[in-house]
């Protein structure tokens, strides 16, 4: 017996795309907040605030066309990637808490 899901397609497939989707989620994420703590750490040794202004701006781009992407391919993946995105930034903060021990 094959699971067939409202969009057609069947359950692994489905669950596939969303792992995948899960994964690229979590780079993003990952990316994402070292990317702000390499910031950060840019704009308290005295850096050039166009450059750290620059760079967040890039940033904060970039995670708005990844989720406008992910959005247009429905909710779900939607979700998907925003709780990729969230454990990524779980990875960080304990990375960072760890270094700061």
């Amino acid at each position: 017996m094959t699971l067939i899901w409202p969009n057609g397609m069947s359950g692994w497939h489905t669950t596939l795309i969303l792992l995948v989707e899960f994964g690229a989620g979590t780079a993003l994420g990952l990316l994402y907040f070292r990317g702000l703590r390499w910031n950060a750490r840019l704009f308290a040794g005295g850096a050039s605030l166009g450059l750290t202004i620059g760079l967040g701006i890039a940033r904060f781009a970039c995670l708005a066309a990844i989720l406008m992407l992910a959005s247009r391919a429905g909710a779900m993946p939607l979700l998907v990637v925003v709780l990729g995105v969230l454990a990524g930034r779980a990875a960080i903060m304990r990375s960072v808490k760890r270094l700061a021990a």
